[in-house]
């Protein structure tokens, strides 16, 4: 899966490994994370495979640049054209045996999990401030219709799995 979010952050223009990162975590990053540990082997991979081009750069950093090929951008578009598919979350599975936990490390866990839902949801606000900003400026919003309702669907989703959350540490009916 990196491999394909790091073509994908690559078909918006050449970046750095930090920078590939850095947008991530900016964008996706409350889906999907990726540490520099497996970005740069992922980086790599993909040279080897001819989808990215590498460029060294001669300045007192000396950074790398990646840029993605045309023979990269065939393969996300044809990764991008396969039906979508739901992916398992473990913590679900987790929560499914619960019942044979005991009630305060339940509590606890569920506890820990949902302040971490909770402070998810401040970052993506904070991030759809910021993008509310850009979009104003942009002439054709169009062309961010997809990223934009990915952002609104995350924020969506984290209602309701708060909400969830606060009726399963009660114990509430459904």
């Amino acid at each position: 899966m990196i491999e394909l979010v790091t073509l994908g952050m690559l078909m918006q223009g050449r970046m750095s490994g930090y920078d590939i990162k850095k947008v991530t975590e900016q964008t996706i990053g409350i889906f999907y994370t990726m540490s520099y540990g497996s970005l740069y082997p992922a980086l790599k991979r993909l040279v080897n495979e001819g989808l990215v081009s590498e460029e060294e750069t001669n300045d007192s950093k000396n950074k790398k640049l990646y840029e993605i090929t045309e023979k990269g951008q065939q393969h996300f578009i044809a990764w991008l054209r396969k039906p979508l598919k739901s992916s398992k979350r473990e913590y679900m599975v987790k929560v499914f045996f619960y019942d044979y936990l005991d009630e305060e490390t339940r509590l606890l866990n569920l506890t820990d999990y949902q302040r971490s839902i909770e402070r998810q949801l401040e970052q993506m606000k904070a991030v759809q401030a910021i993008v509310a900003k850009e979009l104003e400026q942009l002439e054709d919003k169009d062309q961010y219709y997809y990223r934009v309702s990915t952002m609104h669907y995350g924020m969506s989703f984290f209602h309701m799995e708060n909400e969830w959350l606060k009726k399963i540490m009660n114990k509430e009916e459904f």
